[in-house]
């Protein structure tokens, strides 16, 4: 149960910000999981809306290494909401059950072929170190050039922003298969 109270519909804020409820609703087709957090302050959810939109829908990383971002930094955050959803949208970016249940296992980079191993140590790295080592800095860097970099840097920081929020006040809309659950 959420530790506040959920802004579940539209009417719940004022009329002057239904228009972000429907834009969230449109982008997304739902209104769940952080909205119902973040919509305690309209204007915030406003622009942590457009940035998501951005990084999900607009980003020039590639759809799956998105998702695969997103997985890893949902499961590195024990976010069981943002895991939750991004397993379903992890599985229909291509990414093979196998993976999904390695990141789940938080099994060791080396057990990843090797594109999704970069990407695991460098998130595991950012939230963990909170800092990236010169060798994982380089292989990122070389696969993906600085934009790309930049990118997936602000991806992980917005699942983690996420992460925080869903976590902070225990807010999950979405459930998992039963093996994959955190």
């Amino acid at each position: 149960m959420a530790r506040i109270a959920t802004i579940n519909k539209k009417e719940d804020l004022k009329p002057e910000h239904h228009q972000i409820y429907d834009a969230i609703a449109q982008s997304r087709g739902v209104v769940g999981g952080p909205w119902l957090a973040l919509l305690h302050s309209p204007e915030m959810t406003y622009r942590t809306m457009h940035l998501g939109s951005y990084v999900r829908f607009e980003s020039g990383l590639d759809h799956k290494v998105i998702e695969f971002a997103a997985l890893v930094a949902a499961r590195e955050l024990d976010c069981k909401h943002e895991w939750a959803a991004h397993v379903n949208h992890a599985q229909k970016a291509g990414i093979s059950l196998d993976t999904i249940r390695a990141v789940h296992q938080k099994k060791g980079a080396e057990t990843f072929a090797s594109d999704d191993a970069q990407i695991v140590s460098f998130i595991r790295e950012m939230i963990h170190q909170h800092r990236v080592s010169e060798p994982t800095f380089q292989a990122i860097h070389g696969r993906f050039g600085d934009k790309g970099m930049v990118e997936l840097t602000a991806t992980v920081g917005y699942y983690a922003m996420l992460a925080c929020t869903l976590n902070t006040f225990d807010v999950y809309s979405v459930t998992p298969p039963d093996d994959l659950q955190i």
